[in-house]
C-alpha cells in the first residue's frame, strides 16, 4: 500500500548505498602488497582513451554545475521548536491513578509541564532582505523558529503567514544582502527536464539530488483541508524527510517549485516527489506580503475530472462519451458560477483560453486569481459550446478582499460532514442537514462533546441544508440545533 508523506521532520540517520545491500556500509581499502606490474601512462590504453565513447561536444548535454553552485546558496535549514502541555508531578513517587481512584493520599505537587518537541525542514530565500518561503506543515504549530544559511549563519525567524490550502508559508529573519533564489516560470516546465532538489534530508544541510520533471498537475488528495489546491509537479529527484520546503530548480537555477511531499511505501524516497509549483507559490507570498492573508478565489462548482473512470461510471447518465474537461456535478448558490449562469452538467473545457483536462489544472488557475477577478470559460451544454464569464468570489460568497481570515463554521467546527440524502430527511421529519462524519481535536464540537453522528440542521437560527451552507456562516458560532439518529433533539450552547 503506498503512503503519500510530509517530509518536514529531520531524521538522525544516513542511508549510504554499499556492495552488499542498501543499509551496508562497505569500505574498499588498499594493504600494502608488492607489485609485480606497474601499468604504463603511455601507450595502447592511453592513445586509444574515450574512443569507444561519444565525444563531448559543449553545450549539448545539460550541466547542473551552474544552477547548484549558485541556488545552493538561498536554501536555508529550518529548525522548529514546539512546547506541547503534558502532565507530569513533582514529589515522592509520583502520581498513581490507581491510589486516586480508591482516595489514598498521595504525596506531590502535581502541574502541567509543556514538553519540547524539534522538528525540521529547508526553506528558500526569495529576497536580499530575509523573505523565505517554507512549507505550512514545516512551521505549523511552531513556537520558534531557527534558521541557518549555507554558510552557516543562524537567524531567529518569525511566521508572517500561512497557507494550509496550498501548504505554503512565509517566514522571514531580520537580516540583509542574503542570497536568494530568483522565481523561474514552473508553466515553461516540459517534461523530461532536468530539475534539482535542494534541501536538508535527514539533517544534512544544503544536499542537492537530481531528477527530471516526471508529470505535471497532480492531485494526490495529500492537503487535509476542503479548499485544499493542489497541482504538483512531479520529478524523480530523491528527497526526504527533511526536505520539505526546499527549492525545485531548473537549469537557470530559478526556483520552479517548493518541494512537499513524497509517495513511498515506506515513508523514505522510493521514486516519486512532489512540489507546489511557483505558479501557485507567487500569488499566495504576493497575499501575504500585501494583505496578511491569502485571497482564495472560488468559482462555487463542484466539479469531477472526466476519465476513463467517469464514462464508465456516468457515461451514459450524463450522455459524454469522451474524455477532457471536468464536469460540474453541483453548483453553489451564493457563488459566482451561478451568477453568471454555469449549471450542474455543464463541461468546462478551457479557462483563459487554456485547455483543462484534468480538475487539477481548473484549481491551479482558479488559484491565480483574486476574489472580484473575471476568467472566461469555455463551456460545453447540449452539444453547443459558449463562452462565460465568471466573476470569482471569496469562501464567504461575495467579492471583497479580505483583511484576516475568513473562518466558516465548517474550519471552527472542527470535523468531517456528509450530507445527508432523503431517506434520512423523511425520517426525522427535517428539510436537510449536515452529518458529523468525525470529529478533531480542538474544534467546537469537540468543546461541546458533539458525538459523531449528530446531524446540524441549524447554526445561530440559520438553516444547514448541506456542507455549502457550513461554509458560508462566518459569524462566530453560538448555537448549534440538530438530531441524532435515535432522534433525540439535541441543541449545544457554546460558551465563550
Amino acid at each position: 500500500m503506498k503512503k503519500v508523506s510530509l517530509f518536514a521532520g529531520v531524521v538522525a540517520a544516513a542511508l549510504l548505498a554499499g556492495g552488499v545491500s542498501a543499509y551496508t556500509i562497505t569500505r574498499i581499502t588498499q594493504k600494502d602488497q608488492p607489485s609485480t606490474y606497474t601499468p604504463s601512462t603511455t601507450g595502447v590504453f592511453s592513445s586509444q582513451a574515450g574512443n569507444h565513447f561519444t565525444s563531448y561536444e559543449e553545450g549539448k548535454y545539460p550541466d547542473l554545475t551552474y544552477a547548484a553552485e549558485n541556488a545552493v546558496k538561498g536554501v536555508v535549514n529550518i529548525e522548529v521548536r514546539q512546547e506541547i502541555p503534558s502532565s507530569s508531578s513533582q514529589g515522592r513517587g509520583g502520581f498513581d491513578p490507581f491510589f486516586e481512584f480508591f482516595g489514598i493520599p498521595q504525596g506531590g505537587n502535581y502541574q502541567q509541564q509543556p514538553q519540547e518537541r524539534r522538528s525540521g525542514g529547508s526553506g528558500v530565500i526569495i529576497s536580499p532582505d530575509g523573505y523565505i518561503v517554507t512549507n505550512n506543515h514545516v512551521v505549523e504549530n511552531a513556537t520558534d523558529l531557527k534558521v541557518t544559511l549555507a554558510d552557516n549563519r543562524s537567524f531567529p525567524a518569525k511566521v508572517i503567514g500561512t497557507d494550509p490550502t496550498t501548504d505554503i508559508a512565509l517566514i522571514k529573519v531580520d537580516a540583509t544582502d542574503l542570497p536568494s533564489i530568483p522565481f523561474g516560470n514552473s508553466d515553461d516546465l516540459r517534461l523530461g527536464e532536468w530539475v534539482l532538489a535542494i534541501g536538508s534530508p535527514y539533517g544534512l544541510q544544503s544536499t542537492i539530488t537530481a531528477g527530471i520533471i516526471s508529470a505535471k498537475a497532480r492531485n494526490l488528495g495529500a492537503i487535509p483541508n476542503q479548499f485544499g489546491i493542489e497541482s504538483f509537479i512531479q520529478t524523480d529527484a530523491a528527497v526526504n524527510p527533511g526536505n520539505s520546503g526546499g527549492a525545485l530548480v531548473n537549469t537557470k537555477g530559478e526556483l520552479v517549485g517548493i518541494n512537499t511531499l513524497i509517495q513511498s511505501p515506506t515513508g523514505s524516497f522510493a521514486g516519486y516527489s512532489f512540489a507546489v509549483p511557483t505558479s501557485i507559490v507567487k500569488k499566495v507570498v504576493m497575499d501575504i506580503k500585501e494583505f496578511g492573508v491569502v485571497q482564495r478565489a472560488l468559482l462555487g462548482v463542484q466539479i469531477q475530472e472526466i476519465n476513463d473512470v467517469f464514462l464508465e461510471q456516468r457515461g451514459k447518465e450524463t450522455g459524454i462519451k469522451e474524455v477532457g474537461g471536468v464536469y460540474v456535478a453541483s453548483v453553489e448558490p451564493d457563488g459566482g458560477a451561478h451568477a453568471a449562469g454555469i449549471k450542474e452538467g455543464d463541461v468546462i473545457t478551457h479557462i483563459q483560453g487554456i485547455k483543462i483536462d484534468k480538475s487539477s489544472q481548473l484549481l491551479e488557475e482558479v488559484a491565480r486569481h483574486r476574489p472580484n477577478d473575471k476568467v472566461t470559460l469555455t463551456v460545453k451544454r447540449d452539444g453547443q459550446t459558449k463562452q462565460i464569464e465568471v466573476t470569482l468570489r471569496n469562501k464567504a460568497g461575495n467579492t471583497d478582499i479580505v483583511k484576516q481570515e475568513i473562518v466558516s463554521a465548517y474550519d471552527a467546527l472542527g470535523g468531517q460532514f456528509g450530507e445527508i440524502n432523503d431517506r434520512a430527511k423523511k425520517e426525522f421529519k427535517i428539510d436537510g442537514g449536515v452529518q458529523v462524519l468525525s470529529i478533531n481535536d480542538g474544534g467546537i464540537l469537540a468543546q461541546a462533546r458533539v458525538r459523531r453522528g449528530y446531524i446540524i440542521t441549524h447554526i445561530n437560527d440559520r438553516p444547514v441544508r448541506s456542507i455549502s451552507d457550513l461554509n458560508r456562516i462566518t459569524t462566530p458560532i453560538e448555537y448549534i440545533d440538530g438530531v441524532y439518529p435515535d432522534g433525540r433533539v439535541v441543541s449545544y450552547s457554546i460558551v465563550k
